[in-house]
């Protein structure tokens, strides 16, 4: 008996978007080095920054697979989240053993990922996946693995941070799709987030987000925890978010990992038993964090001494 003749199935996957002219024009890039040539606010140096260091460092820092490596060097495995799947194959999804709360994201971007609980809205559903570049917090039940793999397909097809003008690490970095596991604070929410500026090795500031998914707050504090008349963007909370208990050991931690660059911005989340690592940043809003009021922009830049020449 002849075997029958099977048709290989051909998926086409989806074309990344062209990076525009402006972002890959070496016209364009000489200008942008000359007007960022004596930066002096925080946001003129993180655009100097993503214009002159290329130190492979920062392509560690922007990959979400690698830097675990990185921050389990230099902190130990015990402040890495669970992973449950790495993979450059979004249909490896469909086979893979998930738990039923877990966190889904691209290793190649920064600003996206879904998150799958129980604790989601009833009426959170998965956007298409062409609009699928934002965080997203979804029941099991409306996060079928169908619509999981196109949504990392379509990821995977993304160049983030544009061209060579711009956030140029993610371009560099291993498109991925990662599982890892669903961190909850003690209220059995999404935890708070502590993002801390760190400063030739030094933390300064330490930035408090909390509700993600609701109502979105936002908050300063210098690292004797001085809440500051700053506005991010987001309101403050009512009442400020109270001093860590592990601020001392999560300050300790950024500031280790901070000490081989001149600027990091390390995010943790301080858990009911256990401080974890969540990313580090070396281009903060892609160099257009706001600041209100502006005087602000100037006082953390204060900080920072970008060197002439990243070696």
């Amino acid at each position: 008996m002849t075997a029958p003749v099977t048709t290989p199935v051909v998926v086409e996957l989806p074309r990344s978007r062209p990076v525009p002219w402006r972002e890959r024009s070496r016209l364009v890039r000489w200008q942008r080095l000359w007007r960022t040539r004596r930066p002096r606010t925080f946001t003129e140096k993180v655009r100097y920054k993503m214009l002159r260091d290329h130190r492979p460092l920062l392509v560690t820092f922007a990959d979400k697979a690698a830097v675990r490596d990185h921050v389990a060097a230099v902190l130990g495995e015990k402040v890495l989240p669970r992973v449950h799947l790495v993979t450059d194959e979004p249909t490896d999804l469909t086979g893979a053993a998930l738990p039923s709360s877990y966190v889904l994201k691209p290793t190649h971007g920064s600003g996206v990922a879904v998150i799958v609980s129980d604790a989601a809205p009833a009426d959170a559903r998965l956007p298409e996946p062409r609009y699928g570049w934002v965080y997203r917090h979804v029941r099991p039940e409306h996060a079928p693995v169908e619509g999981l793999v196109e949504m990392a397909r379509w990821w995977l097809a993304q160049l983030y941070g544009q061209g060579p003008n711009r956030e140029w690490a993610y371009g560099h970095v291993s498109r991925q799709v990662l599982v890892e596991e669903l961190l909850v604070g003690p209220d059995g929410g999404v935890p708070d987030d502590y993002k801390l500026f760190v400063f030739h090795g030094t933390c300064h500031y330490v930035q408090v987000d909390r509700g993600r998914f609701d109502r979105r707050t936002q908050d300063f504090f210098t690292r004797d925890w001085e809440h500051l008349p700053l506005s991010g963007g987001h309101p403050w909370a009512e009442p400020a978010p109270p001093r860590p208990d592990r601020l001392d050991e999560m300050i300790a931690m950024a500031e280790r990992l901070g000490q081989d660059t001149d600027f990091v911005r390390v995010d943790l989340y301080d858990l009911p038993d256990r401080v974890v690592f969540g990313e580090l940043s070396s281009f903060p809003a892609g160099g257009d964090s706001p600041f209100e009021p502006e005087s602000f922009d100037l006082e953390f830049g204060r900080h920072w001494t970008p060197p002439r020449r990243y070696l």
